[in-house]
């Protein structure tokens, strides 16, 4: 089924009736023009036809297991996914993250949350659009990462190689969700994906000195068992 109603399109992948009626209930409310589909294949099938804006997708479809559905719908567009699942363990978030998710919400959640997640993916898609952003502003700081500098009011911070890099990869991807994988991965090299320590450590470091109070951080935020994500509206 789909709404008439205009809007950015949302493809639902969701074979539970009583979840995807909430879904449909509340994004037509805002103006999202929605479709759905429940199966893995129907979902195929709908993004290469329809080219939806953002896509729900639930992990527990009948004919496909989601986590190996991920990939094949990121191959065939940019679209932000959002995982919307009632599996709760750290490993199939950061699977679904390291497949090309955006996102991952757990079941139950409540209406609003789901918006907001859906604005933020939205918005973080528009800004990267087809040209990488190069400043990423977040608080009192400008970071360039093509001049690899951190301004915070005009003053430069003092960043090591490596913090650099950290931060260059959540700033890449903001208010999105980083795993651990890909930070290790991206700061170094892919023979130290079992280095876990070596991220907690650094972040401890950077936050350091981005941070008002690094034990409650504000913009370096922790997401426990998946990874790490630049703040940037808080």
């Amino acid at each position: 089924m789909e709404s008439v109603t205009g809007g950015t399109s949302v493809l639902i992948v969701e074979d539970d009736r009583k979840i995807l009626r909430v879904f449909l209930t509340s994004l037509e409310a805002e103006g999202y023009r929605v479709a759905d589909a429940s199966s893995g294949q129907r979902a195929i099938e709908e993004v290469r036809t329809r080219n939806p804006d953002i896509i729900l997708l639930d992990l527990g479809l009948p004919d496909i297991d989601g986590l190996a559905l991920v990939p094949t719908i990121r191959a065939h567009t940019a679209a932000p996914i959002i995982v919307v699942s009632a599996r709760e363990q750290d490993a199939d978030k950061v699977r679904a993250l390291d497949a090309g998710a955006n996102d991952y919400l757990t079941k139950p959640f409540s209406v609003p949350e789901l918006l907001a997640r859906i604005r933020v993916a939205l918005r973080s898609h528009a800004q990267v659009g087809t040209t990488p952003r190069t400043i990423i502003s977040f608080g009192d700081y400008r970071f360039d990462l093509a001049g690899r500098r951190l301004l915070r009011q005009d003053q430069h911070v003092v960043l090591s190689a490596t913090e650099f890099k950290l931060l260059a990869t959540l700033a890449r991807h903001p208010d999105e969700v980083v795993t651990t994988t890909a930070l290790l991965k991206e700061a170094w090299g892919s023979a130290h994906q079992d280095k876990k320590g070596y991220v907690r450590v650094y972040m401890h470091s950077l936050r350091q000195k981005l941070e008002i109070d690094p034990t409650r951080p504000r913009y370096l935020v922790n997401e426990v068992g998946l990874g790490y994500r630049l703040n940037t509206t808080g």
